[in-house]
């Protein structure tokens, strides 16, 4: 996808792969890459037999971003690749939080996620930003259950003609293998990406952006850490001076 290459292209130096299973950012020799996942190696194979296991990578970091905090302190990394998982998360306001922290002002992180249009969510509802907004502020650490109801209703709605006791089983697969529990259209995943910097209180700009319309599959960005102003630099240092 030319797209993604003009997107690889515009990394360099130390980042990480979020999520990266079976297909890694084919990056440039510039960049250095670790990669973080929510499960081992062993754990993916047992989830995902349908994916070629020979491909899968070998996690650096095992991270739960529906708990846990990337394990970087702030401003430590180049890049990051967050592709196609945005979806997947309990809170993806914080993820994006998360992102932005661990970058350094000018790091760069690369954005996909799958548009509705173009995917077996077409016709689920678009995930309403004051929805995840709600879950943000509450800490959200885990998926409603109706979230993989309404997954299973649009991608699997088979399961709803089996016997209801079931369903309960469909829906601990769909957690196991964190199915899609978010859905945007790529002009409401941009809406979602500015409401998550506000939130989070990051500062970023695009660089490059491919809305579905062009890619008929997904939104692809990569969007550049601002570096803090001399009026933030300084109510940080008295912050920090106070509490001492």
């Amino acid at each position: 996808m030319k797209h993604r290459n003009d997107c690889y292209a515009l990394l360099a130096g130390d980042g990480i792969d979020i999520g990266a299973l079976h297909e890694p950012a084919p990056l440039s020799t510039g960049c250095r890459v670790r990669y973080v996942d929510a499960m081992s190696r062993a754990e993916a194979i047992e989830r995902f037999p349908e994916i070629d296991h020979a491909a899968l990578v070998h996690p650096d970091f095992i991270c739960n971003l529906d708990r846990d905090a990337l394990p970087f302190p702030d401003g430590a990394l180049d890049f990051v690749v967050l592709s196609h998982v945005i979806e997947h998360v309990a809170n993806p306001v914080r993820v994006i939080g998360e992102v932005f922290r661990v970058l350094r002002p000018g790091g760069r992180a690369l954005i996909a996620a799958p548009d509705k249009r173009f995917t077996f969510d077409r016709t689920r509802a678009i995930t309403p930003v004051e929805t995840l907004l709600e879950d943000f502020l509450e800490h959200r650490t885990e998926v409603p259950d109706e979230r993989y109801l309404d997954f299973l209703r649009g991608a699997g709605a088979h399961v709803f003609d089996e016997p209801p006791e079931r369903l309960p089983g469909h829906v601990a697969r769909a957690r196991s293998r964190r199915e899609h529990c978010s859905v945007w259209d790529s002009a409401a995943f941009r809406r979602f990406l500015e409401a998550s910097l506000r939130a989070t209180g990051s500062q970023a700009d695009p660089l490059v952006e491919h809305p579905g319309d062009e890619t008929q599959l997904e939104y692809c960005g990569v969007w550049e850490k601002r570096a803090p102003s001399l009026w933030n630099r300084w109510l940080k240092r008295i912050g920090g001076s106070r509490s001492v």
